[in-house]
């Protein structure tokens, strides 16, 4: 079967487009009067997977996941640096390492040389309930909308495996005593399951 390819639009426009942008994506207003922006997700095969609405809050950034159709379980949840969602793309920085959704770079990663989990664009895990459904709320200061929707934009993960926050598990307890680069760089969530384009806006 042919996979449809799912890709992203950067929008090109003014810094007065970004700021009616927020104020008319979405629906609803927060204390801070702007409304959030709504991000569908999808799999390698463009399946609907559901949205995740963001919006700036008092607190800081306000992420809503509405999922569906996957299996019950745990699921890291991650937000990554460009705004590009290809089934079968190179890392930008590996051009011989290819596969679904690479095409969106790491975690955006707020400090410099920071490892997981203190990435800006690290989350908590999505837990899936037997009806294949999720529904979380987290509000995060480490991440603004400045970030998200920078020249290239950035991009909402989903992964297929859950999010061990580099934690030491059980493997590292023979020869090895300290989180190896997978686990300091992605939390051993393994491969990318779904993933939602989050346009990037830069001034003319």
């Amino acid at each position: 079967m042919q996979k449809n390819h799912v890709t992203s639009r950067i929008v090109v426009t003014s810094a007065v487009t970004m700021l009616a942008a927020f104020a008319l994506a979405g629906c609803g207003d927060d204390s801070n009067g702007s409304s959030p922006t709504t991000v569908e997700l999808s799999n390698n095969m463009g399946d609907p997977l559901g949205q995740v609405e963001f919006v700036e809050v008092d607190g800081g950034l306000e992420f809503n996941a509405d999922v569906e159709n996957l299996d019950p379980g745990f699921y890291g949840f991650h937000v990554h640096e460009i705004g590009e969602c290809e089934p079968e793309s190179q890392a930008p920085d590996d051009p011989n390492n290819t596969g679904d959704f690479l095409s969106a770079g790491s975690h955006i990663a707020g400090e410099e040389d920071a490892n997981h989990p203190e990435h800006a664009g690290d989350l908590p895990t999505l837990l899936v309930k037997e009806d294949g459904t999720a529904q979380m709320s987290v509000v995060t200061d480490r991440l603004g909308a400045s970030q998200l929707m920078d020249f290239d934009g950035s991009a909402v993960m989903i992964h297929a495996d859950a999010d061990n926050f580099a934690n030491v598990p059980d493997r590292y307890l023979g020869d090895e005593t300290e989180p190896d680069e997978d686990t300091l760089s992605t939390g051993d969530a393994g491969d990318r399951l779904a993933c939602g384009v989050i346009e990037g806006v830069v001034e003319e």
